[in-house]
This record gives C-alpha cells, sequence and structure tokens, in this order.
C-alpha cells in the first residue's frame, strides 16, 4: 500500500504546491495543483537562493506569494467543504509548511505529507517492484486485443489497458487521435493508482506490449514480469484484422498516414513504402494495411519468440468480435481453472 492512499481523496482533498512544470513532469494521481510559485517565480527563488543565500530567496519568495494568499485560501475552500485538506511539495518543506501555515490560520484542518512528492515515489518504485498476477493478452497486430481488454473488463475481470494509460496504441500509427503522452515518470505513478485497486489473489489481465510505448518506457520490473507472465493469444482471419486497421485508422489524413508509414521506413523497406504511399494516395486503404501488416507480422513473430512465458492457450476465432472473444476466454478460464 502506497500510504498516500491510506486516506480517502474525496475527505480529506491533495493540494501539489510545486509549480506547474514540475506538476505536469509528475504527480500524485488526484492531485490538485495549486502553485505557490509559476515555473518562472520557481526558478528565480532558486536562483537567488544559490547565490545569495536562503534569507534573500526567502524574501523574494514572499514578494511572489504575498498578493497569491486570499486567492489561495479561496481555491482551497472550494476544493474542501469539510476544511480539511492535505497539501505536498517536493520534500515536504518551506513551500508545503507556508501554504498549511496560511490554511490553518483560515481554520483548515491540515496535514503536510512528509518527504512530500519524492517520498511518494520512493514509495511507488517499490510497489512497483513487487510481484502482480498478470495474465498477458497477446495477438498479431488488428486483432482488437485493447478491445477485447475492454470487454473482459465489462464481464468483471481485473484489467489495465497499459495504451490507455500511455495514450498511445503502441505501434507507428498509435499516436493517431490521442492526447498528449504523460511524462514515463507520470506513467508509473498512474499505473501504481490502478495496481493498487486491483486484487492480489485474481489475475491481472494486461496486452502483450513491448518496452515502449511510444515516447513512454515501462517500469523494468514490471515489463519484466509482463515478459515472463503466461499469455493467451488471439487470432482472428486476415480480412478482420484489416477491416480492423482499416476502420480504426481510415478516418485519418492522407498526410498523417504518410507521415507515419515513413516512419518504419527501414523495417517497411523503400520498395515497400513506395508502393504504400502510391496505394495511399490512390485511396486503397486495404492494401496499405497488407503493406504494413507484413512488416508488423514479422515483428510480432520474432518478439514472440522472445517471450520467457508459457503460451498457455491459442485462439482462433472465426469472429472478430471482442464481446465474443472475451467470453471465449473466460469460458475457457472457467472450464481450465489451473491453466497457469
Amino acid at each position: 500500500m502506497i500510504s498516500i492512499y491510506e486516506k480517502s481523496f474525496d475527505e480529506w482533498p491533495l493540494i501539489d504546491v510545486r509549480s506547474p512544470g514540475e506538476f505536469l513532469q509528475g504527480h500524485i494521481p488526484g492531485a490538485i495543483n495549486l502553485p505557490l510559485f509559476s515555473d518562472e517565480e520557481r526558478a528565480i527563488v532558486g536562483t537567488a537562493y544559490k547565490k545569495e543565500g536562503k534569507d534573500k530567496a526567502v524574501l523574494l519568495g514572499l514578494e511572489f506569494v504575498g498578493p497569491k494568499m486570499a486567492d489561495i485560501v479561496r481555491q482551497c475552500s472550494k476544493i474542501s467543504s469539510n476544511k480539511k485538506i492535505r497539501v505536498h511539495c517536493w520534500r515536504g518543506g518551506m513551500r508545503s509548511n507556508s501554504v498549511a501555515w496560511l490554511l490553518r490560520q483560515s481554520g483548515f484542518d491540515v496535514e503536510v505529507i512528509q518527504g512530500g512528492y519524492k517520498a511518494y515515489k520512493q514509495e511507488v518504485r517499490e510497489f512497483m517492484a513487487k510481484p502482480f498476477p498478470l495474465l498477458v493478452l497477446g495477438g498479431p497486430t488488428g486483432s482488437g486485443k485493447t478491445k477485447i481488454l475492454h470487454e473482459l473488463k465489462k464481464l468483471g475481470m481485473q484489467v489495465i489497458d497499459l495504451e490507455g494509460l500511455a495514450n498511445h496504441k503502441g505501434s507507428s500509427f498509435g499516436a493517431l487521435g490521442q492526447k498528449a503522452q504523460p511524462s514515463t515518470e507520470h506513467f508509473e505513478n498512474m499505473l501504481a493508482a490502478e495496481l493498487l485497486q486491483c486484487h492480489t489473489k485474481e489475475f491481472i489481465w494486461v496486452e502483450d506490449e513491448s518496452r515502449r510505448i511510444g515516447t513512454v518506457v515501462l517500469p523494468e520490473s514490471f515489463w519484466t514480469q509482463i515478459h515472463e507472465a503466461s499469455r493467451v493469444v488471439v487470432k482472428i482471419p486476415m480480412n478482420e484484422r484489416l477491416e480492423h486497421l482499416v476502420n480504426e485508422y481510415g478516418i485519418y489524413s492522407k498526410e498523417e498516414l504518410s507521415a507515419a508509414l515513413t516512419r518504419i521506413e527501414k523495417r517497411l523497406g523503400p520498395q515497400n513504402l513506395k508502393q504504400a504511399l502510391e496505394l495511399l494516395e490512390d485511396g486503397n486503404l486495404w492494401e496499405v494495411a497488407k503493406v504494413s501488416l507484413e512488416y508488423y507480422d514479422k515483428a510480432y513473430a520474432y518478439s514472440a519468440t522472445k517471450r520467457v512465458g508459457k503460451l498457455i492457450h491459442e485462439l482462433d476465432s472465426e469472429t472478430s468480435s471482442p464481446k465474443k472473444i472475451a467470453k471465449s476466454l473466460i469460458k475457457f478460464k472457467t472450464v481450465s481453472p489451473d491453466w497457469v
């Protein structure tokens, strides 16, 4: 258990008083950013501390904070109707204690998180190093694995959608239609928060992923567990896969699809890329998908040989319906309780 989650965020809202840039780099999921300093102000105070000492930095900080004090209290009153609030900064030092003093003077019951965000990150790293009962869903590109996971979740299974947390679908085309990706640091925070909600005596389904999802890198210990976990592989007919890819990515512009194809030129080869771009220009998305899958299927087959975890079930499905496939997987698990 990560200690920050021992209290309800509804009863004890969590205020992160670090700068917006620090918050964006990584924060405790559920925390609300109420920065004591802007990024520019924090840089100025930090420089003053290094060059002119603590006293000068404190005075400079007070000049920045003074005009904001009333607004801080107003915002916290909106955030916490019961006047209970938790506060943290980087190490639970001057910034969080200053805000805590201000709020106490205004009648709040305030708890300062000891050790701040730094202590929280240490707990996250220790938590992520623990073993989790993972069950990996594999299958070639275009098999609809993410949709199958969503259906498994609807049917009561424990599921972690790694691509959803990363805002990326895991291929050269994976950023299309997605929000900006979180930092690797914040991805780990969100992953830890999701895992905390799972029961360790039940399987947790995850998709078979490489170490990197777009720009996000999975925590090494967690990825190692994925690599070594038992796998269930779903296979659907090629035409169904092609239809899935065309429906999913055909809504984007030729320029976006062309850029995605060009990014894998080395893997496709110049001739295949040339062919794919010509087909794209002609609007033949079906054939573009076929050319792309030649590369992705080879890459998948190669990566499958490197997996350490045993293959416990291979589902050759004649349907591409994520709901039907999910039900088939659960049925197999029910009749084979010792399948891992």
